[in-house]
């Protein structure tokens, strides 16, 4: 099976190839096809803009597209940033800067807890069926008073997985096995390859 990876982000493709190496399937992403501009992301739930971003880039390409939507939700900050992770502050500010955004916002309010989850949600799309493979996990977590690590993108330099560790101070395949966008890809090509191992090592 060939498989569209949908997203322009070079961090997600990365993962993604490396979260489903295991699968028998073969992976292309955008860079193989013509440029076209990213579609909106209207939606208002990660399934919703997940889905949109499958159908779009699967129209695109005529292929069956892998998508995914994902966000931090910090329980201080009412579940925020959330859905608009990727545009908390501005798409063309830098995650360095929306990390710091985070970090100021909760020392704001120092009594309330730290606790956190990374959410994500993928999904499969197949342009010739129309039929869609869903698949939802979280990471549990909580929020660091200062960045942490060089692994990894985004919020991970603040999320901790355990008392001294962030997302970015794990190895890729300790990452892998706990992410939210592993269980969550992981649980959707299980759906379609449910006789294979989806452990990774």
């Amino acid at each position: 099976m060939k498989i569209l990876i949908a997203t322009a982000n070079a961090h997600k493709v990365g993962e993604i190839r490396e979260i489903l190496a295991d699968f028998p399937i073969e992976l292309c992403d955008l860079r193989d096809f013509p440029p076209v501009a990213a579609p909106d992301e209207t939606g208002l739930t990660y399934a919703e803009n997940a889905l949109l971003k499958a159908r779009f880039y699967a129209a695109h390409t005529g292929l069956p597209a892998l998508s995914d939507d994902s966000g931090l939700e910090v329980d201080a900050l009412d579940g925020a940033p959330g859905l608009y992770s990727a545009r908390f502050g501005g798409e063309d500010m830098p995650h360095s800067q929306k990390i710091l955004r985070v970090l100021d916002l909760l020392q704001q309010q120092p009594e309330r807890p730290r606790s956190a989850r990374f959410r994500c949600c993928c999904v499969l799309l197949d342009p010739n069926t129309g039929q869609v493979w869903t698949e939802e996990a979280t990471c549990e977590g909580t929020i660091a008073s200062a960045p942490s690590g060089e692994q990894g993108f985004g919020y991970d330099p603040i999320f901790l997985v355990d008392p001294v560790r962030s997302m970015a101070d794990l190895s890729a395949s300790e990452k892998h096995a706990i992410s939210h966008r592993g269980q969550a890809l992981r649980g959707l090509l299980g759906q379609l390859y449910p006789h294979l191992s989806t452990a990774r090592a």
